[in-house]
C-alpha cells in the first residue's frame, strides 16, 4: 500500500449482521481503531437512553468516533437527507443539540449533512434557500466542537440535486461565503465515480479541500478489489496532494463483514 492515510470503519454499512451497538466492538476486533455511522437511530431526538448506550459502545469498544451524520430522515430510503425539506427544517435543527452532545462525550469531529430529495410541488429555489440556513446553523452548532459540516454528492438517487464534486464544492462555497468556514466536500469515491465524474482529476484538483474522503468499488459498492476503481492509487493521490483525514470504509461487503479486510495490508 501506497499511502498511509488512516481506515475508520462506516458501521452502518459493515458488520450490519450485528445489532448496531455490537459492531464497534466487531471493529475492534477486525483491527481497527475508528468507526463513523450514519445517524443510528430512527428519530431526530431520540430518548436519552438510546444515546447514552450508543455513547457506551462506542466507549466500551476502546474506538474513536470519527464520523456520524446528521438526522437524514429515512436512509436509505426515501428522504436521503432532510436539509432542503421546508416540512422538516425544525426537527433538522432539533437534532443539532443531540449531534452536539454526542461529539463532546466521543470527540466527533466530522458530520455529514445530507441535502435531501427534490420534493414535488416545492420550487427548488426554496429548497436550496432551507438547505443554506441548515447548513448555516449545522456549522454554527459543531462550530463548539470544532466540528465540520461535511457535504456530500451522491448517487442512485435522480432526485438528489448534488451528484458531482463540483455540485457540492457549489454549496460549500455559498455556504463559506456566507461565513462558515467549517463547510467542507465530503468526497465519496464510488459515489462520484458512478455518477460520471473524473474522480482523477477531482482528487488531482481538490484533494486538500476535502473534508473527508470514503471509499467502495466501482461496480457493485463493494470492498475495494470487488470492482474496478483504482482505490490505492486514487487514495495515493489524495494524501500526495494534501488530504490527511480519514478514508470512511463505506462498502456493502461481498462476504460477511469480517472477512471482507482481505484486501487490506497487515
Amino acid at each position: 500500500m501506497s499511502h498511509s492515510l488512516r481506515y475508520t470503519v462506516n458501521c452502518s454499512l459493515l458488520f450490519t449482521e450485528l445489532p448496531l451497538n455490537e459492531r464497534p466492538a466487531a471493529a475492534r476486533a477486525a483491527g481497527f481503531d475508528a468507526v463513523e455511522f450514519w445517524w443510528p437511530f430512527e428519530d431526530a431526538v431520540p430518548d436519552d437512553a438510546e444515546v447514552d448506550a450508543f455513547v457506551s459502545a462506542i466507549a466500551d469498544a476502546g474506538v474513536q468516533l470519527t464520523g456520524l451524520n446528521f438526522f437524514a430522515g429515512a436512509l436509505p430510503g426515501p428522504d436521503r437527507g432532510v436539509l432542503s425539506q421546508p416540512s422538516r427544517a425544525q426537527e433538522f435543527r432539533d437534532n443539532l443539540d443531540v449531534v452536539v452532545g454526542i461529539a463532546e462525550r466521543t470527540g466527533t469531529r466530522g458530520f455529514n449533512a445530507l441535502y435531501g430529495l427534490r420534493q414535488p410541488g416545492v420550487d427548488p429555489a426554496e429548497q436550496d434557500r432551507v438547505a443554506m440556513e441548515s447548513i448555516l446553523a449545522a456549522a454554527k452548532a459543531v462550530e463548539a466542537v470544532d466540528g465540520t459540516v461535511l457535504i456530500e454528492p451522491i448517487s442512485s438517487a435522480d432526485d438528489y440535486p448534488l451528484k458531482t464534486a463540483a455540485d457540492g464544492l457549489r454549496v460549500v462555497a455559498d455556504a463559506r461565503a456566507a461565513g462558515a468556514a467549517n463547510v467542507a466536500l465530503l468526497a465519496d469515491l464510488f459515489h462520484l465515480a458512478v455518477n460520471g465524474d473524473d474522480v482523477t482529476a477531482v482528487v488531482r484538483d481538490h484533494a486538500a479541500e476535502f473534508g473527508h474522503v470514503q471509499i467502495a468499488d466501482v461496480p457493485g459498492r463493494g470492498e475495494p478489489g470487488s470492482g474496478a476503481l483504482p482505490i490505492d492509487r486514487l487514495l495515493t493521490a489524495a494524501q500526495n496532494g494534501g488530504y490527511d483525514g480519514h478514508v470512511g470504509l463505506e462498502y456493502k461487503p461481498t462476504v460477511p463483514s469480517a472477512e471482507s479486510f482481505g484486501w487490506l495490508a497487515r
